[in-house]
């Protein structure tokens, strides 16, 4: 057992927000990688895909997630599962942003739209 306390939490910012790792492989040696999201009001991710399911749950704010060609408006306590090789997109709310914490297997591969091997994100390595 491994305990990773939140001073030794990793963070990874993009853009469009900040990942914080909360357990991962070279974080704990988990085979599940668990981080938060928290996305800057308007912020636009970019349209990929992943090689896993993850499951996506909103803790504050909401989005909108463009999944497998639906759209789905979410809000805090929501929970949104994104099957694997399936094109997503989430997009934060203009005014309030989003905080989301996310799980996946470990080693999770992001993909381009089209299929090209993003490799493994810092936020989940």
């Amino acid at each position: 057992m491994a305990v990773i306390r939140a001073a030794d939490a990793r963070r990874s910012e993009t853009p469009t927000g900040v990942m914080t790792t909360f357990a991962s492989p070279t974080q704990g040696g988990a085979i599940r990688s668990l981080w938060r999201v928290e996305a800057r009001p308007g912020a636009a991710g970019p349209v990929h895909d992943f090689d896993v399911e993850q499951v996506w749950s909103w803790i504050a704010g909401a989005a909108t997630v463009e999944l497998g060609g639906d759209t789905f408006a979410v809000a805090a306590g929501d929970t949104v599962v994104m099957p694997a090789r399936t094109v997503r997109r989430v997009l934060a709310d203009p005014d309030a942003g989003y905080t989301a914490v996310v799980a996946a297997p470990a080693g999770a591969r992001a993909l381009t739209a089209d299929g090209a091997d993003l490799g493994v994100p810092p936020w989940i390595e």
